[in-house]
């Protein structure tokens, strides 16, 4: 995206102190908002967090759409990186299993507070910020992806049938996920999105390679 791409230049151009200091803007932005919304957190709320002056703050965020954008970027590596390892080795049923369960007990031990970093930003920006749909757009994308590379490595292996549609599959299962989250959000409960997942889980089995036969 040209937004992130100028981003990226703009930040390799910083000290070691500066990335540092802005790191901890982002992070403290992306907590607030998180517990807040992006609507309910100031950019005084985030200065006061972060513990930077104005003048600090606004040298690296100009308006505070800027610093949405960057709190995007941010949830979404968090997102992701926190998964990673499983999602690195999401080339098996077993696996598949192993992922769906770790995040019904992240969410049980977030009290089912919270909701998806990224769903949440996506519920509160995409009608309002074109340039934050766009860039919420991209995260999921990079989160459907490494679903869906497990998939194919599954279907290449001969486990997952040759006529599953792994894109499909993949985008399947992330809108299953999203939805269980904001389900589970709302009752404070996990099981709307273990129902959610076993059912994507259970389809996605039924494409076991010998099933269908």
């Amino acid at each position: 995206m040209e937004n992130s791409h100028a981003e990226t230049e703009k930040r390799s151009r910083l000290t070691s102190k500066g990335k540092e200091t802005r790191a901890r803007i982002v992070a403290a932005a992306a907590e607030l908002m998180f517990d807040r919304g992006v609507a309910g957190t100031s950019v005084e709320d985030v200065q006061k967090a972060a513990k930077v002056s104005a003048s600090q703050l606004y040298h690296y965020f100009k308006e505070k759409r800027e610093l949405v954008l960057a709190v995007i970027a941010y949830q979404t590596e968090a997102v992701l990186q926190a998964q990673q390892q499983l999602l690195e080795e999401l080339d098996s049923f077993e696996a598949l299993r192993a992922w769906c369960d770790a995040i019904i007990e992240l969410q049980r031990m977030r009290q089912c507070k919270g909701g998806c970093p990224i769903g949440s930003l996506a519920s509160e920006l995409s009608e309002q910020e074109p340039e934050a749909r766009v860039e919420l757009a991209e995260g999921f994308a990079r989160w459907e992806r490494s679903i869906r590379t497990g998939l194919r490595s599954m279907q290449e292996r001969g486990e997952l049938a040759a006529e599953a549609d792994p894109d499909r599959l993949a985008l399947g299962l992330l809108a299953s996920l999203q939805g269980g989250l904001l389900l589970t959000q709302v009752r404070r409960d996990t099981e709307p999105l273990r129902a959610a997942l076993d059912m994507a889980f259970n389809y996605i089995r039924s494409f076991a390679a010998g099933v269908r036969d």
